[in-house]
């Protein structure tokens, strides 16, 4: 599986790490957003494997 939404999730963590070494919460807030898009990028491509699963195991079941 390809791990969507790694690199935000890592570029987010930079971002936060950076923010709070110069005590910019602007950046902070960013960091922690991008890495939130990040997962959840991750989770939506585990849904759509798991639904295309799903379905090649529903036609095999059902003999096509």
């Amino acid at each position: 599986m390809a791990d969507k939404g790694r690199m935000d999730k890592l570029k987010g963590k930079a971002k936060e790490v950076t923010g709070k070494a110069t005590g910019d919460r602007e950046q902070q807030t960013e960091g922690k957003l991008q890495q939130a898009r990040g997962e959840a990028k991750k989770i939506k491509e585990k849904v759509r494997e798991r639904t295309q699963r799903a379905g090649r195991s529903a036609r095999r079941d059902r003999g096509h």
